[in-house]
């Protein structure tokens, strides 16, 4: 009652867009300053977070997209467009400030959402419970989504583990590297979803 050839194709895909290396400094400059315990806990969450949004879209994805009139590259658009403000906040250093970073909790945006589920691990999570056609492959599905959260979750939890190593002048400079990484992946999200716009019409 298991499809591995379907479990293994989603993880990689979800691999690949969720970016279980990818999101470590991104983690590690958005979390920076706060206690471990804190840390720890927002990792959790913002797996919980993604976990929950990416259940939500395999079960109800193409009702909530049509019920909204929303099309999936405008959903791409407005994500890159979000993580492009994100963006810009680490480059100039304004997630420095204290009261930034002591109001907001990151773990539910950006970390959750769009950054874990984002767009592309939306789009593929309903298209795979769409094509998933037999209890097997349901069931590939559904432990494939699982595991990749698992990954993430312990990437993210372990990453801490960093922070010792590179100090106070490495955060800063890790933070720098993320904003500029997060505007690539921003940008890049915004071009794939004008590109889909364009064909489509």
């Amino acid at each position: 009652m298991f499809d591995l050839a379907v479990f293994g194709s989603l993880f990689l895909t979800l691999f690949v867009i969720m970016d279980p290396p990818g999101i470590t400094p991104i983690f590690l400059a958005l979390t920076s300053g706060r206690p471990g315990k804190v840390q720890k806990r927002m990792a959790f969450q913002a797996v919980c977070v993604a976990g929950g949004v990416i259940t939500v879209f395999g079960l109800l994805g193409h009702q909530i997209l049509d019920y909204l009139h929303v099309s999936v590259p405008a959903l791409m658009i407005a994500g890159g467009l979000l993580l492009l403000l994100i963006a810009l906040d680490l480059l100039t250093g304004k997630t420095d400030e204290p009261k930034q970073t002591k109001d907001v909790n990151v773990a539910l945006v950006p970390l959750g959402m769009p950054l874990l589920a984002g767009p592309g691990a939306i789009v593929s999570v309903i298209l795979a419970v769409q094509k998933a056609d037999s209890v097997a492959m349901q069931a590939s599905v559904w432990t494939a989504i699982l595991a990749i959260h698992v990954v993430l979750w312990l990437v993210m939890r372990y990453s801490l583990l960093i922070i010792r190593v590179i100090k106070d002048g490495g955060v800063v400079l890790v933070t720098r590297l993320a904003g500029m990484m997060l505007s690539a992946i921003a940008v890049q999200q915004i071009i794939n979803g004008v590109t889909q716009v364009i064909q489509a019409s």
